[in-house]
């Protein structure tokens, strides 16, 4: 069961799209290794914002995460790839279908 959230808000700088999107699936087989990251997805919301969706069931699970080497690649490369800081908020999951 999932209980906490993350949702990241990504804008990509004009030309960087591309280098966005190859991120976000280079990040899947780092956070297949984090046993606490019950679901992840890298999502497109429009042609230069992205995003990330990923679950826990804790607390310490999401802290985790934020403290991993997604997060930390993620942070590194904000100011290359980003017009604007990543917008990170914690969210409450208060219903959930996973794979069993």
């Amino acid at each position: 069961m999932v209980k906490v959230a993350l949702f990241v808000r990504l804008e990509a700088k004009p030309g960087k799209e591309k280098e966005v999107e190859n991120f976000l699936v280079s990040g899947l087989p780092i956070v297949n290794e984090e046993p606490d990251t019950t679901a992840w997805f890298g999502i497109r919301l429009g042609p230069s914002t992205f995003g990330i969706f990923d679950a826990f069931p804790d607390e310490a699970g999401r802290q985790a995460h934020l403290s991993g080497k997604v997060a930390a690649a993620l942070m590194e490369k904000a100011g290359e790839l980003f017009s604007e800081p990543p917008s990170i908020e914690n969210v409450d999951v208060l219903a959930a279908k996973l794979p069993s």
